[in-house]
């Protein structure tokens, strides 16, 4: 007997997804060293001028941290999940949360990464927190590296360019998986890794005026290699002392279509969606994949490699593959004349078939279902959304009720991709976790105005406001599609 268009497996983990630069702030509490995203500011910028906000110097650098306390420097203050935690994840366990994914920072574990030991009161923080999700019986999914190199790398080392940055990032494993490994089951090494393409500041630590002897792309190239390395290292590490834990790792699945069916389009949609998989396909296969080899030779670059390197890649490939994913785009051989919609760090070409939303992304919940029937045909592991959600401005009523059926829309229609993967298509998929389950600081405009939340924060976009947590109608409504199960035709009918 079949359990209808909504059945999702009994186990499957349901919940939400933060980063630590985003919502911890504490930047210079309790013995964290500074981060990149410590010294990133503000700045007004235009929805079409957004990749202003990834423009990043020496001279910005300089200018951070001469800063007085009162600038605006969103990452550093982020929501004060710092000091907030116990109370954000007892309203994640009243949603009903399976699972929360966070990350670690770096700079708190160590100081400066070339200290000889750790900082006992950044892991006392992350063990409590730890603690605090067990109560509650929600599985921690810990992200390694997202988005917050530690400023020293920059500074010292010239970011994930040096492969001495590959011996530290093992060394800050070691002790996440030695001092977290019996809290933590479910690990990510790097966030969205193939990002560093897009923003490698934020990726990787690289500042492009810091290599006047090297091709700037070439010097990335250099740098995502050494994140393979690490990232393999990292995953045969982790097996070996954390005998049942899943490593997995995480991309940033843009999903494209051809504009027309002028085989000139479909073209430059392939040629672009390989660009999406090239280094996830390094971590599930073991070894570059011949395109990718191909391009960096046309490019005249040459990628320096140790003689153990091709044994690393083989032996440390992942688990499970978990993405993020937002909305899609079109692809044209080419785009004069035609629309171009902002997005995820990306543009491309407007679907005049989909809605957009305040900052441009074109909304579409079939994207995800065909996104997850790619991922899983192509890579036959296990599969986890870890990012997925609706950056919207929210009001407060009078009597202080938030009311956002634009992220309830979203949230149902993108369950209901996923029901027809799994039911349909045949997708083992472990879970999904919305992403910014609380508000935060936007990462791709740096905002808190541009809110993902279930819950609301009370803050600004320039740091003013009390905190204040409050739940918004879409916090109601997830808690009772993880009741649930994920049956939205059974929540719906509790609505109408």
């Amino acid at each position: 007997m079949s359990k209808g268009r909504y059945h999702f497996p009994d186990n499957f983990m349901w919940g939400g997804a933060t980063a630590a630069n985003q919502v911890e702030g504490a930047w210079n509490e309790d013995g964290k060293g500074m981060t990149i995203e410590d010294c990133l500011p503000y700045r007004e910028v235009g929805i079409a001028d957004f990749t202003r906000q990834f423009a990043f110097s020496s001279k910005d650098l300089e200018e951070a941290l001469a800063a007085e306390p009162e600038a605006n420097y969103p990452k550093r203050r982020g929501i004060d999940f710092y000091h907030h935690y116990k109370e954000d994840i007892r309203l994640f366990a009243e949603m009903g949360f399976k699972v929360f994914r966070m990350s670690i920072s770096w700079a708190r574990i160590f100081t400066d990464p070339r200290d000889e030991k750790p900082n006992e009161v950044g892991i006392a923080f992350y063990e409590e927190m730890f603690k605090e999700c067990r109560k509650y019986g929600i599985e921690p999914l810990v992200t390694l590296s997202h988005y917050d190199p530690p400023l020293v790398l920059a500074t010292e080392y010239r970011g994930w360019y040096s492969r001495e940055v590959v011996e530290l990032f093992m060394k800050y494993a070691r002790v996440c998986f030695e001092r977290f490994g019996k809290y933590v089951k479910f690990w990510l090494t790097f966030n969205e890794v193939d990002a560093m393409l897009r923003h490698p500041v934020t990726s990787g630590g690289l500042i492009e005026d810091r290599f006047p002897d090297v091709p700037f792309e070439r010097a990335i190239y250099q740098a995502m290699h050494h994140q393979m390395i690490a990232s393999a290292l990292a995953v045969k590490l982790g097996h070996e002392m954390m005998p049942g834990a899943q490593i997995g790792c995480m991309m940033t699945k843009l999903c494209f279509y051809p504009y027309t069916c002028k085989p000139e389009d479909n073209l430059a949609t392939q040629q672009r969606m390989r660009s999406v998989y090239r280094y996830v396909d390094i971590q599930v296969f073991g070894e570059y994949p011949g395109y990718l080899k191909r391009e960096i030779e046309k490019k005249g670059f040459h990628i320096e490699m140790e003689p153990e390197d091709g044994k690393i890649l083989r032996e440390g490939t992942v688990d499970f593959v978990s993405f993020s994913y937002y909305m899609t785009s079109c692809m044209a051989a080419s785009t004069e004349g035609l629309d171009m919609a902002p997005g995820n760090t990306v543009n491309g070409v407007k679907n005049p078939y989909l809605t957009s939303s305040e900052w441009g992304w074109q909304t579409d919940p079939i994207g995800l279902r065909i996104s997850l029937v790619e991922l899983y045909d192509r890579y036959r592991k296990p599969l986890f959304i870890v990012e997925n959600g609706l950056g919207a401005r929210d009001t407060v009523e009078a009597d202080g009720t938030i009311h956002d059926p634009y992220r309830i829309e979203y949230l149902r229609d993108h369950v209901n991709a996923m029901s027809d993967a799994i039911n349909e298509d045949g997708v083992e998929l472990w879970g999904y976790t919305w992403w910014g389950c609380i508000d935060l600081v936007s990462e791709s405009t740096r905002q808190m105005s541009k809110r993902y939340g279930f819950i609301y924060v009370d803050m600004d976009d320039y740091g003013n406001g009390t905190f204040e947590r409050v739940r918004k109608d879409s916090f109601y409504y997830y808690q009772k599609l993880i009741a649930a199960n994920g049956d939205v035709e059974a929540v719906e009918a509790t609505l109408s």
